[in-house]
C-alpha cells in the first residue's frame, strides 16, 4: 500500500471523481490508494482509510464487482468488512473478551480455513507480526486461538481482517458455531473422500487392464479408450476433491512460504498434466492411477488425523457446553425470573434446583447440598456445600435446592480459567515440536531442490519419460505431513487423557518435562497434608479473653488465603474487626493496625521482635501441630495450636515415585520437627523444615546447579516464586490464583495419585513423540534415495508417504487409552 502522502495534490479545478464514494475530489488534496496496482484517487482522508482497510482485508472485488455507485453510508463498506467491525463494540465484546489489564484485551477465536500444521505456523507468524498483538496461539485440535492485544495499537477488526488477507476466517468463538463447524467440515471431508475413493477404485481397475496389456499385447483402440476413461473418471478426483491442496498450496506462494501443501499439489498437477498429454499425444506412460490413489490415500490420512483432533477437543469443548443457557434469578422480591446467564452479573442472587447446573462461580447463601464436580476436578464423589461455601459454575447440584449469590461471571470463572489454560497447554509449542515445524520448513526447500537435481540428472542419463516419472515419485514420496504431526497429536491426546484425571497442563513444555524430571520437591501444608487446619486450642496471656483472640488474628488474617489464615478467621465467626495497612512477610507472618494498635501473628520470633523481646518457646510442642502467636507491641498475646491431616493417598504417591526412579524431597516453613513427622509418615528421606521462600529458592537453584530437572509440587503464596524457577511445576487445585499462574500443570483432583499418573503419561508421551520422530526421519532417510533412484513407481510412493502420515496419527492415539 503506498501512503497517501506519496501522491501528488489533485490540480486546482479539477473534476476528478472519488473512486471510492464518487464525490469530486477537492483541488489541492493528495488523498489516494492503491487498488488492484493502481493509483486511485480519494475524496477525503475517510474514503482512503476505508479503500486501504478493503484492499488490506482482500475484499478488492468490491470494487470489481459493484454496479453503480452509491453515497449511503452503509453501501460504500463490503458487507464482511461491516461485520468485522462490529466486534469492536464493548458491548459485543464482553461476551468474549477478557480485559487483562486497562489496555491489554484476550479473546478465544475460532478459524476457518485450517487444514494442516503449516497452516497454524503461518497464521501464527502472520498475526504475531502485528503491531500490537502480543501474543497469537492456534489451538492445533479445536482451531481455536488465544489472542492477546494493545487496543491502543490495534483493533480486533483489524486482526480479524488481516487474518482473512491471508485466506483464512475468524471469528469469536461459540461453541454451537464450532459445532456446526466441525459438522460440516466432516461432511466436506466425506465428500471430497468419497469421490476420492470411487475414482481411484474405477481407475485402478481400468489400470490393471492397461499393465496388462503392456506385457500381453492389446489393441490401440482398446488403449486409448481405456485412458480417455481414466482420464474421465481422474477429472472429479483432480478438480474436486484435491482442492483443499490447490488453495493451501496457493496461500502459502502467495505469502512466499513453501508450505506442506506445495509439493503435494505440485505432484497432482504435474501428472495429471502430463497423463493429458501423453493421452491425447497417444503414446507415452499415464499417471491417472497414481494420481487418484495418492490424492485418496492423503485424504484419508487427513480424515483420520481430524477425526482425531475433534475427539481430543471434546474435553476443551465439554468444559465449554457445562455452563447451562438459563439460570432461575431471584429479584428484591423473592421472585423467580429465568434469564440467560449472559445477564447474570455479580451480586445477584440464583436459585439452583436439583438435577440442575449451577450457572456461574459463587457463594451458598441458603441451603446445603451435595454437588457433583466430576468433570471440572475428576473427583467422582459428589461434595458437600454449606453456607458461606463456595461454587464453581459448571458443577451439578445434586440432592438439595440451593441459593447463591453470583461472584463472577463470563471470562472470569474458574470454568473459563481452566478452559484458557487448556487452549494455551495445546497452543504452546514444546521444543520438540518447535524443532520439526523448522525442520519441515526447510524440507519443502530441500525437497524441491532434490527433486530438480533428479530430474536434471535422469534427463541427462535417461528419456524424459523416465526423468519425470522418477522425479514424480521423489515428490509424492517424500512429504514433512509425518514430521509436522510428530509432536501435535501426542500432545494434544495426552493433554485430553490427563484432563479427564483432573490433571490440567496450563503449558506447552510441561509433559515434555516431567517426562525428564529427576527431582520432586513437595511442599508441606496443602500439598501432603490437606490444607485445612482447624484450630485444635487457644491459648491466651495476660488476661486476653479468647474470643478476642481470635477476632484479633481473623482480623489479620482475613484477607490471607494461606490455609492457616482460612482457618483462624472461620473459627472466629463473625465478629471480626476491621485490620488497616496489612503487611505480609512471606514464611514470617502479618502485621496490621487495629483499632490504633500494631499486631503481629505468625512465628514466635516474627511476633516478639515488634515488642523487641526474647521469643518464647513452648515445651510442649508435637510433631502434628503448627503453634502460631498474636502479638502487639507490650508482648505476647495468644498462641493458636493447628492440626492438619496427611493425605491418605500420599504415602503410596512417594513409593510410586521412587519406584520410578525419582527423587523426592519435603521442604516447607513448618517446624522442623512437623515436617519430620509429615516426612516419616509419607516415605520421604530428605526433608527440611523451617525455610523461607528464600530458602527454599536457593536449595531448588543448588540441585539445578548440579544438572537435574526438579519437578516442584506446591500451594499457597509461599510457594509462587520456587514454582515459578522449577523447570516444571505442579499446583493443587485448591491452591491460591498466584500458584495456580505460576504452575505448568494444576491437580485439580487434589489427588497425589494422579501425580503420578501425569509422570506416566508425560513419560509416554515422549516416547511416542520420539518413535513418531524416528518414524518420519528414518522413511524420509530411506524412501527418498529409493525413489531417486527409480526403484518406486509413483503409486507405490502415494501409498508409503500416506501410510507415513497415518501411522505417527494411529500411534499417538495409542495415549487416548490411558
Amino acid at each position: 500500500m503506498q501512503a497517501a502522502a506519496d501522491f501528488p495534490a489533485a490540480p486546482a479545478g479539477s473534476s476528478v471523481a472519488c473512486f471510492h464514494c464518487g464525490l469530486s475530489v477537492p483541488p489541492g488534496t493528495h488523498y489516494a490508494a492503491v487498488i488492484d496496482g493502481q493509483r486511485q484517487p480519494m475524496c477525503c482522508h475517510g474514503c482512503e482509510a476505508v479503500a486501504e482497510a478493503i484492499v488490506a482485508a482482500g475484499l478488492t472485488d468490491f470494487y470489481r464487482h459493484r454496479t453503480t455507485l452509491s453515497r449511503r453510508a452503509e453501501d460504500l463498506i463490503p458487507e464482511s468488512l461491516r461485520g468485522l467491525k462490529l466486534y469492536d463494540r464493548p458491548d459485543l465484546q464482553k461476551n468474549f473478551v477478557r480485559a487483562e489489564s486497562e489496555h491489554i484485551r484476550e479473546a478465544a477465536l475460532i478459524l476457518e480455513g485450517i487444514v494442516c500444521a503449516a497452516c497454524i505456523w503461518l497464521n501464527e507468524r502472520h498475526v504475531g507480526r502485528l503491531l500490537g498483538v502480543l501474543e497469537f496461539r492456534v489451538n492445533y485440535s479445536t482451531h481455536r486461538a488465544r489472542l492477546r492485544w494493545d487496543e491502543r495499537q490495534i483493533k480486533l477488526s483489524d486482526i480479524l481482517a488481516a487474518i482473512g488477507a491471508i485466506g483464512y476466517i475468524a471469528h469469536p468463538f461459540d461453541p454451537n458455531r464450532q459445532e456446526a463447524l466441525q459438522k460440516r467440515e466432516r461432511a466436506v471431508a466425506l465428500r471430497r473422500l468419497a469421490v476420492a475413493g470411487l475414482g481411484s477404485m474405477q481407475v485402478m481397475m481400468l489400470a490393471v487392464g492397461l499393465y496388462a496389456g503392456e506385457y500381453q499385447g492389446m489393441e490401440e483402440w482398446i488403449r486409448e479408450l481405456l485412458r480417455w476413461t481414466c482420464l474421465i473418471l481422474t477429472v472429479p478426483v483432480v478438480t474436486y476433491s484435491a482442492q483443499s491442496f490447490y488453495r493451501a498450496a496457493w496461500r502459502d506462494l502467495r505469502r512466499r512460504q513453501l508450505g506442506m501443501d506445495v509439493p503435494v499439489a505440485l505432484a497432482i498437477v504435474a501428472a495429471f498434466a502430463a497423463s493429458v498429454w501423453y493421452t491425447g499425444k497417444g503414446g507415452g506412460e499415464v499417471y491417472y492411477d497414481s494420481v487418484t490413489m495418492f490424492v485418496f490415500f492423503l485424504l484419508t490420512g487427513r480424515f483420520l488425523e481430524m477425526t482425531a483432533r475433534h475427539r481430543a477437543a471434546q474435553i476443551s469443548e465439554a468444559l465449554v457446553r457445562m455452563l447451562p443457557a438459563t439460570a432461575t434469578r431471584l429479584n428484591t422480591a423473592g421472585e423467580e425470573e429465568i434469564v440467560p446467564i449472559a445477564e447474570l452479573a455479580p451480586g445477584d442472587r440464583v436459585l439452583v434446583r436439583p438435577g440442575e447446573t449451577i450457572p456461574a462461580d459463587g457463594t451458598v447463601i441458603e441451603g446445603a447440598s451435595n454437588v457433583d464436580e466430576s468433570l471440572l476436578t475428576g473427583e467422582s464423589l459428589p461434595v458437600s456445600r454449606q453456607l458461606g461455601e463456595v461454587l464453581i459454575g459448571g458443577a451439578v447440584n445434586v440432592d438439595s435446592p440451593l441459593v447463591m449469590r453470583v461472584e463472577k461471571v463470563g471470562a472470569d470463572t474458574v470454568l473459563s480459567a481452566i478452559s484458557r489454560l487448556l487452549d494455551r497447554a495445546q497452543s504452546e509449542k514444546p521444543r520438540l515440536a518447535l524443532l520439526a515445524d523448522r525442520i519441515a520448513g526447510r524440507f519443502v526447500a530441500v525437497l524441491l531442490v532434490v527433486a530438480a537435481v533428479v530430474l536434471a540428472a535422469w534427463w541427462s542419463l535417461s528419456d524424459f519419460d523416465t526423468a519425470f516419472r522418477v522425479t514424480l515419485s521423489v515428490l509424492v514420496v517424500s512429504c514433512p505431513c509425518a514430521l509436522s504431526l510428530a509432536t501435535p497429536t501426542a500432545m494434544v491426546a495426552a493433554t485430553g487423557a490427563l484432563t479427564r484425571l483432573g490433571v490440567l497442563t496450563t503449558r506447552g513444555h510441561a509433559l515434555e518435562t516431567l517426562a525428564q524430571a529427576t527431582h520432586v520437591i513437595f511442599d508441606k501444608t496443602g500439598t501432603l497434608t490437606f490444607g485445612r487446619p482447624r484450630v485444635a486450642a487457644v491459648e491466651t496471656v495476660g488476661g486476653l479473653e479468647t474470643r478476642r483472640g481470635l477476632a484479633l488474628a481473623a482480623a489479620l488474617e482475613r484477607g490471607s488465603e494461606h490455609p492457616v489464615g482460612r482457618a483462624l478467621v472461620e473459627a472466629a465467626g463473625e465478629s471480626i474487626p476491621s485490620a488497616t495497612d496489612i503487611r505480609n512477610t512471606p514464611g514470617n507472618g502479618l502485621e496490621g493496625w487495629i483499632e490504633d494498635r500494631r499486631y503481629r501473628i505468625g512465628r514466635p520470633e516474627f511476633v516478639a521482635a515488634l515488642s523487641q523481646t526474647a521469643a518464647t518457646e513452648r515445651d510442649d510442642l508435637d510433631a502434628a501441630s503448627t503453634w502460631v502467636a498474636l502479638g502487639d507491641e507490650a508482648g505476647l498475646l495468644a498462641w493458636f495450636r493447628l492440626t492438619d491431616a496427611l493425605r491418605p493417598d500420599a504415602a503410596a504417591a512417594v513409593a510410586a515415585l521412587r519406584a520410578r526412579g525419582l527423587t523426592v524431597e519435603l521442604l516447607s516453613g513448618d517446624r522442623p520437627d512437623a515436617v519430620t513427622h509429615i516426612a516419616r509418615e509419607a516415605g520421604i528421606a530428605t526433608a527440611t523444615g523451617g525455610m523461607s521462600p528464600q530458602d527454599k529458592l536457593e536449595r531448588l537453584r543448588a540441585l539445578q546447579q548440579r544438572g537435574t530437572v526438579v519437578a516442584m509440587v506446591g500451594d499457597g503464596i509461599n510457594d509462587a516464586p520456587v514454582l515459578a524457577a522449577a523447570q516444571v511445576s505442579l499446583a493443587m487445585g485448591n491452591g491460591t490464583q498466584l500458584a495456580h499462574a505460576s504452575a505448568d500443570m494444576i491437580l485439580l483432583s487434589e489427588r497425589l495419585e494422579h501425580l503420578v499418573d501425569g509422570v506416566d503419561m508425560a513419560r509416554r508421551t515422549l516416547t511416542i513423540t520420539r518413535e513418531n520422530f524416528a518414524w518420519a526421519i528414518g522413511y524420509n532417510l530411506i524412501a527418498l534415495p529409493l525413489a531417486a533412484g527409480g526403484w518406486l513407481t509413483p503409486w507405490m510412493s502415494a501409498i508409503g508417504m500416506s501410510f507415513s502420515s497415518l501411522l505417527v496419527v494411529v500411534n499417538a492415539l495409542r495415549l487416548r487409552r490411558f
